[in-house]
C-alpha cells in the first residue's frame, strides 16, 4: 500500500473516529482526486445504498429581521438585501406545506426561522408545528438559532428528530463572517441538542473567501464533535445582492467535490447533504458529489430565501443517474 492509500485505516468500516488531527484531515483532502473519490465511494458503499438519496424539504416559517450579522445572509437586519421581514407562519399553513412536501417525495420536513433564539409564544407555536408535522409521518427538523437546555428538551418532547445548527466555517475564519455570536455559542447549542436526545444536523458553508486550510479545519471540527452529526449539510455560498459577500468569487467546483468526499471519509455514517448553491451547480458537478458520498438533498424550488433546483429538474437528474429516494 502506498503512502497516499495509507492515509486511511485499512478497514474503513471501523474508522469512526473523533480524534482527527488537522494534518490527517489535510492529507486526506489533498489526495490525488481519483484516489480521494475512490476511498470516499468505498466507505460510502459500506454504509449506504450508493444509489439512494434522502430527500428533504425546507420551509422558512419566519423570514427576515434577524439581528445576527452573518455576512452571507439576506435575512440579517444589518444588510439591505431587499427582503421584507415576515411574521411567523400560521401552524395550519406549515402543516399544509408539509403534506405537499410528503406528496412530492420528501421524507424529512425542515422548518427554519430567522431568529437569534426562539422566545415566548412564538416558540410554543413552533412546538405545535413540530408535533403536527411529525403526525403526518415525516421526520422533523428545525433551525431556530441558539437554544438553551430547556428549549432543546421541549423540542424533543414535541417530537423533533433533527436540529440544524451549522458551524458555518473554521474557528480561525469565523470572526471574518460573524461577530454577533461566537463559535462557542454554536457548540453550546449543539451540546444542548445532543443532551436532549435530538439528532444533530450540522455542517458549513464554503466559498466565503476561506482558504483550503479553513475548509480542512471546519471538517476536522465537525468530525471531532462528541457524536458525528446525523446530517452534514455542505453549502456552497449563494451570493445575495446587498450582503457583504455579494462579490465574493465562487469556489472552484472540484474543490467543492473534495470537501464532500472528505466529509464522507471523516463521518462515514452521516448523511452528507448537498444544500444551498445547487441551483448554480451543473448536473456533472452534482453527479461527482453523489459519487463522492453525498446522499441527501433539499428538494423544492426555494431554500429559506434563496433558489434551489425545482423538483422537475431534480427528477430528471435522478433519472439520468439512476438515483432513487432513500
Amino acid at each position: 500500500m502506498n503512502n497516499q492509500s495509507a492515509c486511511l485505516s485499512e478497514n474503513p468500516e471501523t474508522a469512526v473516529r473523533h480524534d482527527w488531527s488537522l494534518a490527517e484531515v489535510g492529507n486526506i483532502f489533498e489526495l490525488p482526486f481519483n484516489e480521494l473519490l475512490f476511498q470516499a465511494q468505498a466507505i460510502h458503499r459500506r454504509r449506504f445504498d450508493p444509489n439512494a438519496v434522502q430527500v428533504s424539504t425546507l420551509l422558512s416559517i419566519k423570514t427576515g429581521g434577524c439581528p445576527e450579522d452573518c455576512k452571507y445572509c439576506s435575512q440579517s437586519v444589518h444588510y439591505d438585501s431587499g427582503l421584507e421581514p415576515e411574521r411567523l407562519m400560521d401552524v395550519d399553513a406549515v402543516v399544509t406545506a408539509a403534506k405537499g412536501a410528503k406528496q412530492a417525495g420528501a421524507s424529512r420536513f425542515c422548518m427554519g426561522a430567522a431568529w437569534r433564539n426562539p422566545k415566548g409564544r412564538n416558540f410554543e407555536r413552533v412546538l405545535e408545528m413540530v408535533g403536527r408535522v411529525r403526525a403526518e409521518g415525516l421526520e422533523t427538523c428545525a433551525t431556530l438559532g441558539m437554544l438553551d437546555a430547556s428549549q432543546a428538551a421541549a423540542l424533543k418532547q414535541a417530537g423533533l428528530d433533527y436540529y440544524n445548527h451549522n458551524l458555518d466555517t473554521s474557528p480561525e475564519f469565523y470572526g471574518d463572517v460573524i461577530t454577533t455570536r461566537t463559535y462557542d455559542d454554536r457548540l453550546d447549542t449543539l451540546t444542548h441538542v445532543r443532551d436532549a436526545g435530538i439528532s444533530v444536523c450540522c455542517g458549513g458553508i464554503v466559498g466565503m473567501g476561506e482558504s483550503r486550510a479553513d475548509r480542512v479545519s471546519m471538517l476536522c471540527e465537525l468530525a471531532n464533535l462528541p457524536e458525528h452529526p446525523g446530517s452534514v449539510p455542505i453549502n456552497q455560498l449563494v451570493k445575495v445582492a446587498g450582503t457583504p459577500l455579494d462579490e465574493q468569487p465562487g469556489i472552484e467546483p472540484l474543490e467543492f467535490v473534495r470537501t464532500i468526499a472528505t466529509a464522507r471519509i471523516l463521518m462515514p455514517a452521516a448523511y452528507v447533504r448537498l444544500s444551498a448553491g445547487r441551483a448554480e451547480m451543473s448536473d456533472e458537478m452534482q453527479a461527482l458529489c453523489f459519487f463522492a458520498g453525498a446522499n441527501s438533498v433539499f428538494y423544492g424550488e426555494k431554500l429559506l430565501t434563496t433558489g434551489n433546483p425545482d423538483t422537475a429538474r431534480d427528477d430528471a437528474l435522478f433519472a439520468k443517474l439512476g438515483l432513487h429516494p432513500a
